[in-house]
This record gives C-alpha cells, sequence and structure tokens, in this order.
C-alpha cells in the first residue's frame, strides 16, 4: 500500500507546532534549548502605492526536533 506524501507532511508540521507548544510551557528547560535563524531585519519593498514586507524567522529547539521524530514514528506505522 502507497502512503500518501501530505500525510507524512501534516504529521511532521503538527509535530513542529505541538514540539514548539510543549517547548514554550516550560521555558527554562532543555525542551526550550535551540537556535533561531532567519532575516532578523524584514526586508522591505516600497511600490509607492502599496508595501511590502518579507521576514521570515525560524526556531528550531529540541521539543521540535523530538515532535518531528514521534511524527515520523507514527507515520510510519499508520
Amino acid at each position: 500500500m502507497r502512503k500518501n506524501n501530505w500525510a507524512c507532511f501534516l504529521l511532521i508540521l503538527a509535530g513542529i507546532v505541538i514540539g514548539g507548544f510543549i517547548g514554550n510551557l516550560f521555558p527554562s528547560t532543555w525542551l526550550n534549548y535551540g537556535q533561531t535563524f532567519g532575516l532578523i531585519n524584514p526586508f522591505v519593498l516600497d511600490l509607492g502605492i502599496m508595501t511590502i514586507t518579507f521576514a521570515l524567522t525560524i526556531k528550531i529547539t529540541i521539543a521540535s526536533i523530538l515532535g518531528i521524530v514521534i511524527a515520523l514514528i507514527i507515520y510510519r506505522f499508520l
């Protein structure tokens, strides 16, 4: 039986979100230890009648990595 790639993607996304939420619940523990990277200052494009701001920041924590691993284990057994 062929597995659905969208299900894997959604499970990984849910694992990241739930892991990030758990990391924020316990801010002074090792679960919230991680690295933030991305654009520090947003890129602003002023077109005169419209201003567009581009920014992307990603925070990878131990809790989000554990969430990804658990999501992949759940996906394997589906």
